[in-house]
C-alpha cells in the first residue's frame, strides 16, 4: 500500500486586540471623520497588479528577519512574511494620518511611487493567486475578525476587508473571555487541520476585536527522499556543540548556484506544483556575510544562475517552529503610533481612542522525505556510474520556500539546531 506523508505543514497565526475608550464615555465630542468614500479598484491583470507587493513583500522579508536574528541571537527563525505583510495590509485600510503611513512604509513600501489602491488591489489579486485551483500543492490562507458585539465598525472598512482580503467577519462576546477566547482557538484549530490547538492563552477583559490571520501550506517533493536511507548524523550548531539528527539523502539532479561572494551554496529542490524550496547553506564561519548581503537582487541573481548538476544533498528533517511579539519588532521597523494613545485608527469604527495592544505571529514546519521506498524508487533518476559531489546541511542554513508563480516568498526561515522545536 502506498503511503504519502504531508511533507511541509506551515501555519501561522497572527492576532491582535484593540482596545477601545469608547466604551468609557469619556469622549462626547463629534467625529470629524465620516464614513469613507468607497474604493473603486481596476482590474488589469492579476499576475502585473501584485507584483509590486511582491516586490515590497521581499524587502519587507529581508528587513523583518533582521529583526528576528536580532531579537533571539543564535536560535531558529521562521516566519511567513506574506501573512505577516497581508495582515497589516489590512490593519491600514482602518488607520489614517500618520499612523497609515507608518504602517505602509514599515511594510516596505515606497508611498511615492505606490499609491494606496495599487498595493490593496496588489493584495487582493496576490490572495487569488495564492488559492489558485489545479495546483498540486495546498496553500490555504485567510483571515477572521472576531468584534465585539459592542462594537459597531464603519461599513466600508468591513466590506473592504471581506472584497480585498477575503477576510470573514465574526461576531463575539468579549464579556464572556473564556467562551471568547474558545471560539477563537477553535476557529484556529479548524483552519490549520488541528495542528494549532491553541494560539489564545489568555483575553484582556477590554478586548474589543481580534484579528487572525492563518497560512496553512502542505506540498510533496517533485522528488521524494527514501525513507530507508535516512540514517542518524551529526549536525554542527556551532564550533562547540553538535546535536544527533535524522538526516535524509537522495542522490539526483538538482538546480544548483555556487556564490562566490557570499561564499554560499544554494540549491532549489522543487515541490509538485508550483512551488520550491531554497536551500542555502554558507561557507563556515560565513553566515554574518551570506545574511548581510541578503537582498531581493540577490535571490534574483540566485534564481538566474541556477544549473541542473547531479549532486548527493543530505538535509535534517525538521519539526520547528517561531514565535514573535510583532509589536516590538514593528516598533522597532518604526511603526509605533497605532500602538500608542495617538493611534489613528478611526476607519475601523469612526470612533478615536483605539489602539492595537497586541500582535503575534506563529509558524510551524515540518518537514520530511514524503513516502515510501516505491514511492522513492519510483522517480528516481536515471544516473552515471559516478560518484557525485556531496553537498551536506550539517550546519546552520537558510530555507526560502518560494511560489514559483507569483515569486511569492510565503515562508522564511534560518535553521541553527534541527534538534530543536
Amino acid at each position: 500500500m502506498k503511503v504519502t506523508l504531508p511533507l511541509c505543514l506551515v501555519v501561522v497565526v497572527l492576532h491582535l486586540t484593540v482596545h477601545s475608550l469608547i466604551q468609557a464615555d469619556h469622549y462626547n465630542g463629534k467625529i470629524k471623520e465620516t464614513e469613507p468614500q468607497e474604493r473603486h479598484f481596476h482590474e488589469g491583470d492579476p499576475l502585473e497588479s501584485c507584483q509590486r507587493v511582491v516586490s515590497s513583500n521581499t524587502d519587507f522579508a529581508f528587513r523583518f528577519y533582521r529583526q528576528a536574528t536580532t531579537q533571539e541571537p543564535g536560535k531558529n527563525v521562521f516566519f511567513s512574511p506574506v501573512s505577516i505583510s497581508t495582515a497589516f495590509a489590512l490593519l491600514s485600510l482602518g488607520s489614517r494620518a500618520t499612523s497609515h503611513t507608518q504602517v505602509l512604509e514599515g511594510l516596505a513600501f515606497n508611498l511615492t511611487d505606490t499609491r494606496e489602491e495599487e498595493i490593496h488591489n496588489g493584495f487582493r489579486h496576490l490572495l487569488l493567486l495564492l488559492s489558485r485551483p489545479g495546483s498540486q500543492m495546498q496553500l490555504s490562507m485567510g483571515t477572521a475578525l472576531f468584534m465585539d458585539k459592542h462594537l459597531k465598525p464603519l461599513k466600508t472598512f468591513l466590506k473592504d476587508i471581506k472584497k480585498l482580503y477575503k477576510g470573514e467577519i465574526v461576531s463575539s462576546n468579549f464579556q464572556n473571555s473564556t467562551e471568547a477566547k474558545k471560539e477563537i482557538n477553535d476557529h484556529i484549530k479548524n483552519k490549520t487541520h488541528g495542528n494549532i490547538k491553541q494560539i489564545l492563552e489568555d483575553l484582556d477583559p477590554n478586548t474589543l476585536m481580534v484579528i487572525v490571520n492563518y497560512i496553512y501550506f502542505k506540498a510533496y517533493w517533485e522528488n521524494p527522499f527514501n525513507i530507508k536511507g535516512t540514517r542518524k548524523d551529526y549536525f554542527h550548531v556551532n564550533a562547540k556543540n553538535s546535536v544527533e539528527v535524522k538526516m535524509m539523502t537522495r542522490d539526483g539532479f538538482y538546480k544548483t548556484y555556487s556564490d562566490t561572494k557570499l561564499s554560499c551554496e544554494v540549491v532549489q529542490i522543487p515541490y509538485k506544483g508550483d512551488a520550491a524550496a531554497l536551500f542555502i547553506l554558507p561557507e563556515e564561519g560565513e553566515m554574518k556575510k551570506l545574511e548581510d548581503g541578503l537582498t531581493k537582487g540577490t535571490v534574483s541573481k540566485w534564481e538566474e544562475s541556477l544549473e541542473r548538476r547531479r549532486i548527493e544533498v543530505y538535509i535534517p528533517k525538521l519539526s520547528i517552529s517561531g514565535t514573535y511579539d510583532l509589536k516590538k519588532m514593528f516598533m522597532n521597523l518604526g511603526v509605533t503610533d497605532v500602538f500608542s494613545d495617538q493611534a489613528g485608527l478611526p476607519g475601523i469604527t469612526g470612533k478615536p481612542h483605539v489602539k492595537v495592544s497586541k500582535v503575534a505571529h506563529k509558524a510551524l514546519l515540518k518537514m520530511h522525505e514524503n513516502g515510501t521506498e516505491a514511492a522513492a524508487v519510483s522517480s528516481t533518476d536515471l544516473l552515471p556510474h559516478s560518484v557525485p559531489p556531496v553537498l551536506k546541511f550539517n550546519r546552520p542554513f537558510l530555507l526560502l520556500i518560494v511560489d514559483q508563480y507569483t515569486q511569492s516568498i510565503l515562508f522564511m526561515g534560518k535553521i541553527v539546531n534541527p534538534a530543536e522545536k
